[in-house]
């Protein structure tokens, strides 16, 4: 009994299923009601109804939740009363079509939510357009359609009254999932081999990197919903400070303290650098059973295993500096920096149930960028309206795309074509690369959902067996919908014949349902190749600036710490992890680039090098941001400065000449300070030789920097040979 209970609520604290659970009793709630009514017809707008309104849910506290339910049933009623007011004029159609598609997709500039809403209204427009032409008045199809959202959102509602916490447990478990994979890419990197490349390796942690960014930027979205102007209540104070801790252990598990394949060459013959990987898996598995104990509600507790591994890693660094090798002596110094670091680690690692006793900072406020007035929305939507918009490309991609698809379903007389507007709704994504993932899994999904529901169509012909499998693939399609976008489309494949075979019509949109996908995909993979393409390589000069300005507004924040101690104010943690989310940003970006035509690709391999010199410099101002403390020596503090000034100078010429895309000479280097960087005094302290050997290494990347900004300038402006050549 122990164990079925211990396994149900694993399984509850699994958010997909958690997920799947209430859209299982939203669409039983009218499943039943309409087979004990025999209500065939009123059946298919419910289940619709339901779908949208699921999919416009996104995380917010309780009072949020009733607003954006607000807004949501006021969008659906709008986008459905035009599409039934409209239908009859074709030409007023499609310039509605065409004006509510931009519209409702440029009020994503107000946020997260409003793009969930924006994208939900029109997947509930196209919706009413499927029935349209059988709705016996104007307010039949509204009034149903809303009557499913709103349902659906009231259960969301008590559901959040009765497990409040929930999703914040299962955002922050998240972080520590993504944690677990860093760490086990960063142990990689301490292989004792005296051929080491670490650009692969460093390649795969900034990939992993994003992810971590990714969860953690998601996990401050959900906190910050419980929050009033970036202040939490008191009920989300314990979790608010395991983010916090979190971001810490971020900041050192990022670190880099010296040039791995210079240990891994020096210590090829000794057992320590096998113990700092030991180490780091150790303190991997940690992590999944911090992300276990987070999503089942659980106080965590601390293993004896990688407490066990830090103690046999002190011994082995203790035997190395007992044989007073004075060729290893200097390496022996940057183990020990990483030593201090990973205990760091270990023992917040030991205080996530307590988190108090981890604290380093008495700062509990988050940066809260949200929108909140009617002016602040309006700004919004205004800064976006610019060709040089991402926002603005895609609004307007998509507005032809599903006007162009509506000519069509005109000019071909099309009885079924909106299957067309649905699927184009669907795989049209912001960028080439998405949109390619999608179209290739949604051709194979609806192909398998069609192949499969023939068969079921004659096995089920009853209304009851065809309910409860119209259930079960609503459900399985939310529960896949993140995980694995083709059985998604799979299962709502499956959905929509059985619902329109409620209507006698489920055989009759067999072959009009894959014709109409194939050309839904063709208008999206048209739309986002020519209608103002976002090609990657042509914005990665971009990319790469705003990576290089935020590692300069990082260090810079970390260096005036050195001066006045350690402060995780509110300006340090967001220069941070902007840091990060820039870095996150051009790794995903030329990730998205190698999905491209290979015409549009550029220099691919000083891409990846830029990548990976630009994500070793962030572990080494990371390292500075890990070990800030107060220096007290005035000699170091004006070394420091001096040479913090000349690297300001080197990333700011960097940032200005990546922006421009153009070829520049970098600044003067400084020889003299150079070389005082790299040979500190023995009697300096052991922070002070820590920051010292941070900058140097800072300072080697800039000339490669500078020459691969210069070669992707060269690469993008290289001048047309003329004709008469």
């Amino acid at each position: 009994m122990q164990t079925n209970r211990l396994m149900l609520r694993r399984y509850w604290a699994n958010d997909r299923i958690n997920y799947s659970i209430r859209v299982f009793i939203a669409l039983v709630g009218v499943a039943l009601p309409c087979w004990y009514l025999d209500a065939k017809s009123e059946i298919t707008p419910l289940v619709l109804g339901i779908i949208a309104s699921a999919l416009a849910e996104t995380d917010d506290s309780f009072s949020g939740r009733i607003k954006a339910l607000l807004m949501t049933l006021l969008c659906f009623f709008i986008a459905a009363l035009s599409i039934e007011l409209l239908f009859p004029y074709p030409p007023l159609f499609a310039i509605g079509l065409f004006v509510s598609t931009f519209g409702f997709i440029m009020l994503g500039a107000m946020g997260a939510r409003y793009a969930s809403i924006a994208f939900a209204s029109l997947l509930l427009a196209v919706y009413t357009m499927l029935g349209a032409a059988e709705s016996p008045n104007l307010w039949y199809q509204p009034t149903l359609l809303l009557g499913g959202a709103a349902w659906y959102g009231l259960l969301s509602l008590t559901w959040h009254l009765l497990w409040p916490n929930q999703p914040v447990q299962q955002s922050l478990a998240a972080v520590f999932t993504e944690f677990a994979c860093y760490l086990d890419c960063k142990s990689q990197l301490f292989e004792p081999v005296a051929n080491l490349n670490p650009q692969p390796l460093r390649l795969a942690a900034a990939s992993q990197n994003a992810r971590v960014v990714n969860a953690l930027n998601n996990a401050k979205s959900t906190l910050l919903h419980r929050a009033r102007r970036g202040h939490p209540n008191h009920t989300g104070d314990k979790f608010l400070k395991i983010y916090f801790l979190a971001q810490d252990i971020h900041e050192r598990a990022s670190s880099s303290h010296y040039r791995y394949q210079i240990l891994a060459k020096e210590f090829q013959r000794s057992d320590v650098l096998f113990r700092f990987q030991r180490l780091l898996a150790r303190q991997a598995n940690a992590c999944r059973e911090i992300s276990h104990a987070l999503a089942m509600g659980k106080p965590y507790q601390h293993g004896a295993q990688s407490v066990l591994a830090l103690d046999e890693l002190q011994e082995s660094l203790l035997y190395l500096k007992t044989q007073s090798n004075p060729q290893l002596r200097s390496y022996v110094s940057q183990l020990e920096y990483l030593f201090n670091n990973l205990a760091t680690v270990e023992r917040q690692l030991s205080n996530v149930s307590n988190p108090d006793v981890a604290a380093t900072s008495n700062e509990t406020e988050l940066a809260d960028n949200e929108a909140r007035s009617i002016k602040d929305h309006w700004q919004r939507i205004a800064s976006q309206f610019t060709p040089q918009s991402i926002l603005f490309r895609h609004a307007l991609r998509m507005a032809i795309a599903l006007t162009a698809g509506y000519g069509c379903i005109q000019a071909l007389d099309l009885e079924r074509g909106f299957w067309i507007l649905l699927t184009t709704l669907f795989v049209c994504q912001p960028n080439y690369s998405a949109t390619r993932q999608r179209l290739k899994q949604r051709v194979i999904g609806t192909l398998a959902g069609l192949l499969i529901g023939m068969p079921l169509l004659y096995l089920f012909p009853g209304q009851e067996g065809q309910l409860v499998l119209m259930v079960l693939a609503g459900v399985l399609f939310f529960a896949f919908r993140m995980a694995n976008y083709g059985l998604a489309t799979m299962f709502i494949t499956l959905l929509v014949l059985f619902c329109f075979n409620q209507l006698g019509e489920g055989f009759a949109v067999i072959l009009p349902r894959l014709g109409d996908t194939l050309l839904g995909c063709l208008l999206a993979v048209l739309a986002v190749s020519y209608i103002l393409p976002d090609w990657q390589a042509k914005r990665l000069h971009k990319v790469m600036a705003a990576a290089i300005q935020t590692n300069r507004d990082y260090l810079a924040q970390i260096i005036g710490q050195y001066r006045i101690g350690k402060r995780d104010s509110l300006s340090y943690r967001i220069a941070r992890r902007e840091a990060h989310n820039t870095d996150a940003q051009l790794s995903t970006a030329i990730s998205n680039m190698l999905s491209e035509p290979g015409r549009y690709r550029m220099a691919t391999d000083e891409c990846f090098r830029f990548l990976t010199i630009n994500h070793a410099m962030l572990g080494y101002i990371s390292a500075l941001g890990a070990h800030r403390t107060q220096l007290d020596d005035e000699y170091t503090h004006h070394l420091v400065a001096q040479a913090h000034r000349l690297i300001h100078s080197h990333l700011d010429c960097l940032a200005a000449q990546l922006d421009g895309n153009q070829c520049a000479q970098a600044p003067e280097s400084d020889s003299e300070l150079e070389q005082r960087l790299a040979q500190w005094r023995d009697e300096d302290c052991t922070s002070a030789k820590m920051v010292l050997q941070q900058l140097h290494l800072i300072q080697r990347m800039l000339p490669e920097l500078h020459s691969l900004a210069n070669k992707l300038a060269a690469r993008t402006n290289r001048p047309q040979p003329s004709s008469a050549q």
